[in-house]
């Protein structure tokens, strides 16, 4: 059988891409499949997550295992684990974290079953839009981070203290930074 999911991106509006894979194939071949699809290297470490319907994330299927042999929570290889071990319905969702650092990602759906077909390898049908960078200059995007979290604080239209100037009896008592004791 074929699932047929949809890829889409939080950064790049006009991006997708679809990807048909066939149950039997693992998350190792539906990674290569996805970085292929967006020409990212494949030399980074990512993740897929399995995700309930407002994006939670819930189980992780990992590139290799970490060795949190301690944990009580199963550990999913790409390599040994199956699509059709874990994806059973149409609109089950995933989140592929491609870059760790950053926690950038791809958000795919289970669009479709295709329970009549196979494939020997997992293939994109389609593509619309170009991907965002497979990685970012750290620095520029703590600026964007920093000017988003400017944006959204402006927006909440109070002045912390009135006025441009404050003096520090408007701090009340018991706030003297230079005591210390």
């Amino acid at each position: 059988m074929v699932y047929r999911f949809k890829l889409v991106s939080d950064e790049v509006s006009n991006f997708a891409r679809e990807i048909e894979i066939d149950s039997e194939n693992t998350f190792l071949q539906l990674r290569n499949a996805v970085l292929d699809s967006v020409n990212y290297n494949k030399d980074e470490l990512d993740s897929f997550y399995l995700c309930d319907n407002d994006w939670q994330k819930q189980e992780e299927i990992t590139l290799e295992d970490m060795g949190d042999s301690s944990s009580d929570i199963d550990t999913w290889l790409m390599d040994d684990t199956t699509v059709g071990e874990l994806i059973e319905e149409e609109g089950q969702r995933m989140i592929f974290v491609y870059d760790y650092l950053t926690e950038r990602s791809f958000f795919m759906e289970l669009k479709e079953i295709l329970p009549t077909r196979h494939l020997s390898e997992p293939v994109c049908t389609f593509k619309k839009g170009n991907a965002p960078k497979q990685s970012v200059d750290l620095d520029e995007f703590d600026k964007k981070v920093d000017l988003k979290a400017q944006e959204k604080f402006d927006d909440l239209d109070f002045d912390v203290f009135p006025g441009d100037e404050y003096n520090e009896e408007d701090l009340g008592e018991g706030f003297d930074i230079m005591d210390m004791n």
